[in-house]
Parts: C-alpha cells; structure tokens; sequence
C-alpha cells in the first residue's frame, strides 16, 4: 500500500466555476486541515481576490499553487478515477456512494494513479455534462427539506471522509487496475460518436441523449487502458462498414 502522503499527493480538489472568491479561499483552508493540497480551479469567477487570500486564513499555499483552467476537461487531465460531488443522483445511472464509500473508492485508486473530486458551482452545482465526465457521484447526506450546503463546507465534508478513511485497509485484494486516463476515455467518446454517425445509428443533429446514456453506461464500468483500446479497435473496423456502400452488418 502506498503511503498517506502519496495517496493524498494524487487526490486533486476541482472546483467548477466558483463565483464567491470567499469560498475558494475556505475551501483551500478546509483542504489543508485535512491535509490535501491540490486545488484546481475551473473558470473561477473572481481569482486571484483579497478575500480570497482572507478566508484561507493560513492556507495560502494552497492558493498559490492552485491550478487554474478554462475547462473541466482541462482540470482532468491525467486523472484516471474521477468522482462528482451533487446534492442530488437526478436521473443518473452513475455508481452513487455516501461521502466515507466514495473516500474509500477514491483512496484506493490513489495508491497507483490520480485521482479527482469535482464540485459544481455555488448556485446549480455541477451540469449533466460535468457530470458525465465521472464514473462515480457521491452526494452527500442532508435534510431533504433543506439540502442546500455551502460549497466550502462540502470541501470539508468530503475532505474530512478522506482524512478519516485513512487507517482502514483498502482493496483487500490487492488487484491493481490499469485505469484509462480521463483523457483516454474522451478520446473513446469521440471516436465512438463519430462512427455512430457514420454507420447512420446516431443522428448528428440530435447526439447528446444518447451519448450522454452511453457515458452512463461505460462509466459504470471504469474502463482500464487495454479495454479503451480494444472498445477503439472494434470502431476501426466496425468503420469499414457503411450503409451507404451496402457493407452492412446483419
């Protein structure tokens, strides 16, 4: 087993288009209690910002290292587990976990690659798309009467599930998998939504419910790097194929 400091070194915190620099700032200070120190940020509204710096209160450093991006495909890059953080499942098929089932998912991928947990913004939380990007969502336990937490206290929620899961004994079976990177799995996407649209089973005016289903269904699965590329493989050829040749497969 990897150490706590490896373990947390590949945990990165992705915050997506944060709108209060308060909360940036006392999310940073939040991760350092609990002893994370990589934060992204995602189209952040107002950074670098004095209250920013204020509210980290002794975290600075973890605002002077943070890793700004245009988009969250950006902030991914590298990682190879990534789990949303949502006040509510939707109409999702995404693997769901309490925050401690979702700290032991993302520990265990930690020992041998990174890892990423992604938060929405203040006001709407994260979109179908952003979420479509994980494999897994954790939503965290509240009055449903009143689910509404701040996106800082979420950080500490989360961080704190991670802290605690430590000490306990982690993938007992020891098997390691080879995990595709995030960006691995985007490029499968493509190529998959390409050739559906060549072979004439996905209309290109209308793509995105179903694409958005089939990311459901593979996320589900975590796909390693040797299933990326035989799922690839399988659209090459299956490329060859195209009604409008009369090359159809029946």
């Amino acid at each position: 087993m990897g150490t706590v400091g490896h373990r947390f070194e590949n945990i990165r915190i992705v915050l997506c288009r944060p709108t209060h620099p308060g909360n940036i700032g006392a999310s940073a200070r939040a991760m350092k209690t609990m002893g994370l120190s990589r934060l992204y940020l995602v189209s952040p509204k107002h950074f670098p910002h004095p209250e920013a710096t204020a509210r980290a209160s002794g975290a600075e450093d973890v605002l002077e290292k943070s890793v700004v991006c245009e988009t969250l495909d950006d902030a991914l890059i590298g990682a190879q587990l990534m789990v949303a953080v949502t006040a509510r499942p939707r109409d999702l098929s995404h693997e769901v976990h309490d925050p401690r089932g979702a700290a032991r998912i993302l520990l265990d991928e930690a020992v041998r690659s990174e890892v990423a947990l992604v938060f929405g913004t203040e006001m709407s939380g994260l979109t179908t798309e952003e979420i479509g990007k994980c494999q897994v969502i954790s939503t965290i336990p509240a009055n449903p009467a009143y689910s509404s937490l701040n996106l800082a206290s979420a950080v500490q929620v989360m961080a704190y599930e991670l802290k605690m899961t430590l000490p306990e004994e982690m993938n007992p079976s020891g098997k390691a998998l080879d995990l595709a990177t995030f960006e691995e799995i985007e490029h499968f996407y493509q190529h998959l939504e390409k050739t559906l649209v060549k072979i004439g089973f996905l209309d290109p005016e209308e793509p995105k419910r179903l694409m958005q289903r089939m990311r459901r269904l593979f996320a589900r699965s975590r796909l390693e790097k040797t299933e990326v590329n035989i799922l690839r493989g399988i659209l090459r050829d299956l490329s060859k194929y195209s009604p409008d040749t009369g090359n159809e497969i029946v």
